[in-house]
């Protein structure tokens, strides 16, 4: 039943001055890295989480060369409402030029917005998959430490979006060698309702053999749910296999040698005594 508003400032990096035209759009989540699909067909609206359905028309502006102009979006929340998450996006475009006969291949450029409805939210995240990943692959022994991350996938079943966010640390034996923070951006990345987002962390600091401790503490929502979770990995390089395998052979070999002594010596001894 309430009114707000939201200011958008567009700068025109042109010399020239341009008219634009400012549209609003629904989006869905494309992939689980957070790419948003804008729903451009100006007649459809997105299935649920429709923030499109609140927003107000706009009218085209002029903004001069290299100047700016701040547009103002009125959202107007129906009485009767579904407390929870909805989002959409405000995408400005050069209009169509007056004289007609042309084809606008410019690109738009969009802002988007998150709105929450206040009531009974439903915050719950699933920690689907956590994993310690090396070009795109989840293994717990690696080579060397090249490229390594750790992978985390949420999965949510809110009716709200959610970002989660944390500490990620690194472990070896006691001792910390890396530590990092998980979804610190301001404003923090968002989990869409009924959708999947996948983080990848990368983790530094980590070289040489030995085995080491993956820890996350994490934490969402406006109650702060805790989500905690530790993976271990070892990093055993192909010299220390190498190195490994040839001390094995030497190994059998002097155990092979050792035996081939002590059977002539016993050899000899009978025979000394067979000759007695």
């Amino acid at each position: 039943g309430e009114k707000t508003e939201v200011a958008i400032t567009v700068t025109n990096l042109t010399n020239n001055p341009i008219k634009i035209r400012p549209m609003t759009n629904d989006f869905v989540a494309a992939d689980e890295k957070g790419t948003p699909s804008l729903i451009l067909d100006e007649t459809e609206f997105a299935k649920s989480h429709s923030l499109k359905r609140f927003m107000s028309a706009l009218n085209e502006e002029i903004i001069p060369g290299k100047e700016s102009k701040t547009i103002k979006v009125t959202i107007s929340v129906p009485v009767g409402a579904q407390a929870g998450g909805y989002f959409g996006a405000v995408r400005f475009m050069p209009s169509v030029p007056d004289s007609g006969g042309q084809v606008n291949m410019a690109p738009s450029v969009a802002s988007l917005i998150m709105l929450t409805v206040p009531g009974v939210l439903v915050e719950k995240l699933e920690l689907s998959n956590f994993s310690i990943q090396q070009d795109g692959t989840a293994k717990t022994v690696f080579r060397d430490a090249k490229d390594l991350q750790a992978s985390f996938r949420f999965t949510s079943s809110s009716n709200v979006q959610v970002g989660p966010f944390g500490k990620v640390s690194v472990k070896k034996g006691n001792n910390v060698v890396y530590a990092a923070d998980f979804n610190a951006s301001n404003p923090r990345d968002m989990i869409l309702p009924d959708s999947a987002r996948r983080w990848d962390v990368p983790l530094e600091k980590v070289d040489g053999f030995g085995k080491y401790t993956v820890a996350a503490t994490l934490t969402y929502g406006t109650t702060n749910k805790a989500i905690e979770v530790e993976k271990t990995f070892w990093i055993i390089p192909t010299s220390f296999i190498v190195g490994s395998a040839i001390g094995v052979v030497l190994l059998l070999a002097i155990i092979a040698a050792i035996w081939w002594t002590l059977k002539q010596r016993s050899s000899r001894v009978r025979r000394v005594r067979r000759s007695r």
